[in-house]
């Protein structure tokens, strides 16, 4: 959880615990004083490339000078990366206070997602944002997010996940993502099944809200090395350069690109220049980031069969890596056969691992599914221990992919941050041992 789970957080509060509803949310923010009604918010939803999407947007309105407040979740070292203020973590020392006051006014159960939903509002509202950017944490309907009445929702796309809490119909899932969509605000969205379409198109619909889609109002043309160039609603822009890796991150480009052009025709000051320069700078990490060189080390936070979908889009790409070894840990309510049933072919030696987390998949339910797809796997619960297996193995050309779960990649990145150490095959020796 990061050097700042010490803080007095949440002794009494479970973080694994998932509570959909609005009820407890709504009525302890309005104990606090409604602070979330105190500036406009763009609300984004969708299964895969939220983050990515809050990323590149807050940095573009960032570089329109605009204070902008932004949410996103999960972490990967430090609970303060959750709550930023253009591109600025939120300090120790004020996460304490917005924690303390909201305990002050807690009177009934709240889960640790609710909680610290409210210390961003709280803090957003203290700081004077002009705007928030607020990545949804599950579905979108029931979230505690979802207590805003956003300017723009966007949803980037939606695939099965979370069915257990969201439904096991792919229309179930994209009903409790359309949730986000409310009066007075617009959409936008890169979803392209018939099925889910015509659920947000209706629910646009009834809202009596308009409805830009990516490959219809909305288009791009990639030019290769995440060039591209941007066709949206009310206006061109050519030569972009996307600087986060991979094709899908061009739909999420395209997608906060779109979500900037509607909060400028709502009246905040956002120019072409604005976009270029706040794409560019964007920044976020645990996708496809290498963490060293020779042998590559690659961290990626997919977690779920559409993210490993993009996963193997990216690798598909890369050219010079003699060999592959995979280091996999997911989550119990992952749909993780379906994941390596995509990922394995792209992998000549597989390490499963455990991310630390009471939800995490047993060893033991991994390895048989290796075997399966006639894959050998090495088992090493213990994820540093496992990275280091992979490095012994692995010789300067080849590539080592870390990935099934965001809590394994921060697992990963924290001690490369902590080692201040990259580049060298041996750079975690002697740390790890």
């Amino acid at each position: 959880m990061g050097k700042n789970s010490r803080l007095p957080i949440l002794p009494d509060l479970n973080s694994d615990v998932v509570h959909l509803g609005l009820g407890p949310i709504t009525r302890l923010l309005e104990r606090i004083g409604n602070p979330q009604r105190a500036y406009p918010a763009v609300l984004i939803g969708g299964t895969n490339g939220k983050g990515s999407v809050a990323a590149i947007l807050s940095s573009i309105l960032g570089h329109s000078g605009f204070k902008i407040g932004t949410y996103t979740s999960p972490h990967l070292i430090d609970i303060c990366e959750r709550i930023k203020i253009n591109d600025r973590l939120i300090s120790e020392k004020r996460m304490q206070e917005c924690i303390e006051i909201v305990r002050s006014c807690l009177e009934e159960s709240l889960t640790y997602f609710e909680f610290l939903t409210a210390a961003a509002f709280l803090y957003f509202f203290q700081e004077k944002v002009d705007a928030a950017v607020l990545e949804v944490g599950m579905g979108g309907r029931l979230d505690a997010t979802n207590v805003v009445d956003p300017e723009v929702s966007v949803i980037t796309n939606v695939h099965q996940d979370h069915q257990d809490y969201l439904g096991r119909h792919l229309k179930d899932i994209a009903a409790e993502k359309a949730g986000i969509i409310k009066e007075k605000s617009v959409c936008v969205s890169a979803a392209n099944q018939r099925a889910v379409l015509g659920i947000l198109t209706e629910a646009c619909r009834k809202k009596g809200i308009p409805f830009f889609r990516l490959g219809k109002e909305i288009r791009i043309r990639s030019k290769g090395a995440g060039a591209f160039s941007y066709s949206g609603i009310g206006c061109k822009i050519p030569h972009l350069t996307c600087p986060l890796s991979g094709a899908h991150q061009l739909r999420n480009a395209a997608l906060a690109l779109a979500a900037a052009e509607l909060m400028a025709i709502k009246g905040r000051r956002v120019d072409e220049q604005d976009m270029r320069m706040g794409l560019a700078g964007a920044k976020w990490e645990g996708r496809l980031e290498i963490l060293q060189e020779r042998p590559t080390v690659l961290v990626d936070g997919a977690h779920n069969p559409a993210g490993a979908s993009a996963l193997c889009e990216a690798l598909r790409s890369r050219r010079g890596d003699r060999r592959r070894l995979l280091v996999f840990g997911v989550l119990a309510d992952k749909d993780y056969p379906m994941m390596l049933k995509k990922l394995l072919p792209f992998f000549h030696h597989v390490i499963f691992t455990k991310p630390k987390t009471g939800r995490a998949v047993d060893l033991d339910q991994l390895v048989p599914i290796a075997g399966y797809h006639g894959h050998a796997a090495d088992a090493v619960e213990d994820s540093l221990e496992a990275l280091q297996r992979a490095l012994s193995l692995a010789e300067e050309d080849d590539l080592i992919c870390v990935t099934g779960s965001l809590y394994l990649v921060g697992e990963i990145k924290k001690r490369y941050t902590e080692t201040g150490r990259s580049d060298r095959k041996n750079s975690l020796t002697t740390s790890v041992n």
